[in-house]
Formats: C-alpha cells, sequence, structure tokens
C-alpha cells in the first residue's frame, strides 16, 4: 500500500469534499481519503492506495465529483 497525493482545484466547502471522496473511493484500491480544504486554490487530497492508481482514472472520477484535477 502506498500513499498518493493530488490537488483539486474548486473546492470550498463540506459538500466539495463528500463529493470527492465519494468519487475516489469507488475507484478499486482506493482507501482513507483525506482532504485538505483550500478555498483560495488548489485543495490538497491524498489517499491510500493498493497500487499506484492511473491519473487518468483519478482525473475522470475529479471530473464526476465537478472539480478539475491540478
Amino acid at each position: 500500500m502506498s500513499t498518493q497525493s493530488i490537488k483539486v482545484e474548486g473546492m470550498s466547502c463540506d459538500h466539495c469534499i463528500h463529493a470527492v471522496t465519494e468519487e475516489l473511493v469507488k475507484i478499486d484500491g482506493v482507501n482513507n481519503v483525506n482532504v485538505t480544504l483550500n478555498p483560495d486554490g488548489p485543495s490538497n487530497i491524498d489517499f491510500d492506495a493498493d497500487n499506484e492508481i492511473a491519473m487518468t482514472d483519478l482525473a475522470a472520477a475529479i471530473d464526476e465529483a465537478g472539480y478539475t484535477l491540478v
């Protein structure tokens, strides 16, 4: 298991955290999502993964939640 980090643009509240977390945990192998919210810029998201998660899969999940992977 490894920890991966991504940055997401457009998040500003608890609803945003819930939406992104909900989409990320749908990806097989993603666990323990931790969001550090930054309403004035990109928010940092750390998560544990059983294997390396492809950026295309992460981008699709973030897009589905309504935000942008940066």
